[in-house]
């Protein structure tokens, strides 16, 4: 798995970082997603997804 974000369109609702804190972050100054792993263990696959899916802005690609 493989995750890429549009950094420039997140809205900072921090939903992804809530579903998957170990893969997903915020910046302190804007809240903007920080990706902590972008090829994360595959116990992770299903929050990843999840995050994507719930994501308002539709950032997170997952390959």
């Amino acid at each position: 798995m493989r995750i890429g974000v549009d950094v420039d369109k997140c809205v900072a609702s921090g939903m992804c970082a809530f579903v998957a804190p170990g893969v997903f972050g915020q910046r302190e100054e804007d809240g903007v997603v920080v990706v902590l792993h972008r090829d994360p263990p595959e116990d992770q696959y299903e929050a990843v997804q999840e995050a994507a899916v719930r994501c308002p802005a539709q950032v997170i690609d997952v390959e």
